[in-house]
């Protein structure tokens, strides 16, 4: 009984430490993790949030330190030894990279039953089939990541691992997919538009997510969903040939994912956009924090910043309201976009690529969408 005692108070201390970082690490599942993490596991994250890691890479390591954990407990019966050896490294991509044909007629390749019955009861698998290579490529590059951070070697970078990698890629091939199936361009986005037509709030708020997310280069959800008051500056007017000067904004983005935090990363807004984004921000009397919030039922603004799902869920819902099929679009959609957008207006990468930050002309070019470049010029040049 008294040993039983022990072990909740340990678990109760563990999630007051993460309610320390809460703050900069958002966490939904708080009490689980307590249990799930050793103490070790949460004086780790605790170094790397005095690091000053960004909260979504923390986030990410958090998760998929919570999901190795429960794999190995699964699959072992114990907590994860640190460092991993290499067998245990070799089984993690055998229980998550294997091939269904194989599977069917042999019960013992693939993860097993029992450990796979475990995950799913926990809620830490959900669909069906082997992982995607992208998903176990980034747990192991985590796993190494949380390795290096207690001082610890490893053999993340072993020829048998590497070996192991790239034929249960090849033993079944996958196709690629996007993170959204199809981008979002002007087009979709004026349709997207025509559902914020009144003057509620929700329809305000909604139509300058939309509009920000877009013109600003096809910023993250998870970039709209923190933005700041304290990140806008207004900036001068943009004289035009033939109309009124444009508004403009600047947006200083900090550390996103593809900068180091040093710095300072700025995209800007001119016209439609900051128009959008002062009516809201008028509406919701915003004189600080973040600038994109909860609404609730009786139209009250909340103080709490939006949840980077709830841009997805705003683009669907705006999607379905416009007649089109939500299964199809996601926020990522929207970055896609712009720069799919960009080509088809005939605006060179490089200058396509200062507004979106993108570091390199490859990763950039990825972007574009495959259906209009199969039917665009270059696609036609005999």
């Amino acid at each position: 009984m008294a040993k039983a005692k022990t072990s909740l108070t340990a678990v109760e201390r563990r999630a007051g430490e993460l309610d320390t970082i809460a703050a900069v690490l958002p966490m939904e599942r708080r009490d689980e993790l307590a249990e799930l993490l050793t103490d070790k596991d949460v004086e780790t994250l605790r170094h790397l949030v005095n690091q000053g890691m960004g909260p979504n890479t923390l986030k990410a390591l958090t998760s998929d330190l919570a999901y190795l954990e429960a794999w190995g407990l699964a699959a072992t019966g114990k907590s994860l030894p640190w460092p991993a050896p290499e067998a245990l490294l070799l089984k993690f991509v055998a229980h998550h990279l294997w091939d269904p044909e194989k599977r069917a007629t042999d019960a013992d390749h693939g993860m097993p039953d029992d450990v796979e019955h475990k995950l799913r009861v926990q809620g830490f698998l959900r669909s069906a089939g082997p992982h995607a290579p992208d998903t176990v490529r980034r747990r192991l590059a985590s796993w190494s990541t949380l390795t290096k951070w207690r001082g610890l070697g490893g053999a993340f970078t072993s020829p048998a691992l590497k070996s192991a990698l790239r034929l249960a890629v090849r033993a079944v091939p996958r196709q690629r997919r996007r993170k959204s199936a199809k981008a979002v361009t002007s087009d979709v986005l004026a349709k997207l538009l025509a559902t914020c037509s009144t003057e509620s709030l929700r329809d305000i708020r909604d139509r300058a997510i939309l509009m920000v997310a877009f013109a600003s280069g096809g910023r993250r959800r998870s970039e709209i969903a923190d933005l700041r008051l304290e990140q806008l500056t207004v900036e001068a007017p943009i004289e035009t040939e033939d109309g009124p000067p444009l508004p403009s904004l600047a947006i200083h983005l900090g550390r996103t994912k593809t900068t180091n935090g040093e710095e300072d990363d700025v995209v800007y807004l001119a016209g439609r956009p900051v128009e959008a984004l002062k009516a809201w921000i008028a509406a919701a009397k915003i004189d600080k924090g973040s600038v994109f919030r909860g609404i609730g039922r009786w139209g009250t603004v909340s103080r709490r910043a939006l949840d980077p799902q709830s841009v997805n869920a705003i683009l669907k819902q705006r999607a379905e309201m416009a007649g089109l099929d939500s299964g199809e679009f996601s926020a990522h959609g929207l970055r896609s976009g712009y720069l799919t957008e960009a080509a088809n207006r005939g605006i060179p990468l490089p200058e396509a690529m200062e507004q979106s930050r993108h570091r390199s002309v490859q990763q950039a070019s990825s972007y574009y969408n495959s259906e209009t470049r199969r039917s665009g010029r270059a696609a036609r040049l005999l």
